[in-house]
């Protein structure tokens, strides 16, 4: 069953020096209770995509329905099932991981009672509690991707976005990060929608694949199918999967290196 389905979803910018075509036609399906990995170099157009996706710009061509909700015509209901983690994060340094918690559950019209009872269980799913009267900006930056994850599913979505969620994260914080996201997969039916710049992330996380280049979707598969494919075997290495898939190297599309 499609949890999210896109046809022709297009983004032009207008520009001083003309319009500029970002993303130029995506035709995706992502399946419920799936983990997917939305790959691209940069100016492909995934973070132009993610943004459409999660109704923060609106698109200029195409149509998409996400969680069942027209992305044109409902934003709001697109909202109400959706999660997103963007790359920065946006806590408030100066208070309690209690109260941001509390707050966005506020935000999300739980009563006093149900926010309280909503951060407890947050906090236990996610290694938080030993963390709720810290405040935010003393924080790992593994925690606090933690928090931001833990704010996201204040509301129980259906579809969680997750932008570059370990950019930056020491090689234990992302394993942990990476447990984490199976974890809510898994036991709680979430779609997980990953954008990574680090091929060994997504080789390891994601159920299946979707490149993109130059606006449109260049490829899509399960990473061993990929591999098959496009690097010669299933054992080949993502890494050349990609290359051969968008005829450019890591360093010319400003992904991030496979971790040895």
């Amino acid at each position: 069953m499609a949890i999210i389905s896109t046809a022709g979803l297009a983004r032009t910018f207008v520009t001083k020096n003309g319009p500029v075509e970002a993303v130029r036609g995506i035709d995706l399906t992502v399946r419920q209770g799936e983990i997917l990995g939305f790959l691209g170099p940069n100016g492909a157009g995934k973070t132009t995509t993610l943004r459409m996706l999660t109704t923060l710009l609106p698109p200029t061509g195409g149509a998409a329905t996400v969680a069942g909700s027209d992305l044109a015509g409902d934003p709001a209901g697109v909202r109400r099932k959706i999660g997103y983690v963007a790359q920065a994060g946006g806590v408030d340094a100066q208070i309690s991981v209690r109260e941001e918690l509390l707050t966005q559950a506020r935000l999300y019209r739980l009563t006093k009672r149900q926010a309280a009872v909503r951060t407890a269980e947050l906090a236990a799913d996610l290694g938080l509690s030993d963390l709720l009267d810290r405040t935010c900006g003393s924080l790992s930056g593994g925690q606090r991707r933690r928090l931001d994850i833990a704010l996201a599913l204040t509301h129980q979505p259906a579809v969680l976005f997750l932008d570059e969620p370990t950019t930056g994260l020491d090689p234990r914080s992302r394993a942990n990060l990476w447990d984490l996201i199976r974890r809510i997969r898994d036991e709680q039916g979430t779609t997980v929608f990953l954008t990574t710049h680090y091929l060994d992330e997504a080789d390891a996380l994601a159920d299946r694949l979707v490149v993109t280049d130059q606006g449109v979707v260049a490829a899509e598969g399960t990473p061993a199918e990929l591999k098959r494919a496009y690097g010669g075997s299933a054992g080949a290495s993502l890494q050349d999967t990609f290359l051969a898939i968008t005829g450019r190297d890591l360093a010319a599309a400003g992904a991030a290196p496979v971790a040895a």
